[in-house]
């Protein structure tokens, strides 16, 4: 689908994610270093989980990155022997991922394609050609199909090939920040168990069906960034929706996990842990993130 051609949605998605890509490859938050030094790693969740996808390491599997922004995370795949194509949308980051595999040395073990993820099958016609399919941290909220996606998912994968799937937890995304506007904004802070802060307040509905428009121009790389296109349009994806999505599209689920924390400051009220991951202060209230694997099956 040509640019011109898209719906509206993905075209401010498209403008947002374009101009993020400087602000975050000169962020600390996206911290190249160990990457160029040949020491590349992920979050300690996906560390922890990704040996029950690739239990007997990476080395010679072909891993399909969706939505892999600027190439960072598929890049430390290909460092451990993995061939990788990463898939985004948004050609500056593209770019910018082909750029830093060459500079690693590993165009030979990664291929980055500029596409919109509902065309995938049409700029990558390679189906059941991947042992894995990754994608993790900011991805199905942007997405207003999460069956469509499912099946696409399915299509790549070899029979017995494995998803492994991180993002935040449906149940967070329904509370924000309180904005200045809501009642008691201005009242003393509420007693956390951390000390004092205010609790994130309710603003979506779980099971809202419709589009989120949001306008935030900030960035959560750099809180300094002030975005020209800060209008976004986001959708809700319930968990039990993305599960059986999953499921009727062929895949077995291995496993599903919870979690307190995620790898970005989700609500001003976190406190960061030390090992890039931002979590509650005192009492964990509320699953902030979930992962979870997936076999595609034979039949």
């Amino acid at each position: 689908m040509a640019q011109s051609d898209s719906p509206e949605w993905a075209r401010l998605n498209r403008a947002h994610w374009d101009e993020k890509v400087p602000v975050h490859v000169a962020s600390e938050f996206y911290d190249l270093a160990p990457l160029r030094a040949g020491e590349g790693r992920l979050y300690p969740i996906e560390e922890a989980e990704l040996p029950r996808i690739a239990s007997a390491g990476w080395h010679g599997l072909r891993v399909l990155h969706l939505q892999c922004h600027f190439g960072a995370d598929s890049l430390v795949l290909a460092q451990r022997g993995a061939t990788v194509v990463g898939l985004d949308f948004s050609m500056p980051a593209v770019r910018q991922a082909r750029a830093l595999a060459t500079e690693l040395g590993l165009d030979d073990r990664s291929r980055f394609i500029c596409a919109d993820l509902y065309d995938a099958r049409h700029a990558l016609p390679e189906p059941e050609s991947f042992d894995v399919v990754y994608t993790t941290w900011g991805t199905i909220g942007w997405l207003p199909d999460i069956v469509e996606w499912a099946r696409i998912i399915a299509w790549f994968l070899k029979p017995g090939g494995r998803l492994y799937f991180a993002d935040g937890h449906p149940a967070a995304f329904v509370f924000d920040d309180p904005r200045a506007d809501e009642p008691g904004a201005d009242e003393p802070a509420a007693l956390l168990d951390g000390g004092p802060a205010r609790f994130p307040a309710p603003r979506f509905g779980y099971f809202e069906r419709e589009p989120l428009a949001l306008d935030e121009p900030g960035d959560y790389a750099d809180p300094d960034a002030e975005l020209a296109h800060s209008r976004t349009v986001e959708w809700m994806h319930p968990l039990g929706e993305t599960l059986t999505a999953l499921v009727d599209a062929g895949l077995g689920i291995d496993f599903v996990s919870e979690h307190d924390a995620v790898p970005w400051q989700m609500f001003s009220v976190l406190e960061p842990r030390g090992d890039g991951l931002w979590g509650w202060p005192g009492t964990s209230w509320l699953p902030l993130g979930m992962s979870l694997g997936a076999t595609r099956r034979a039949d």
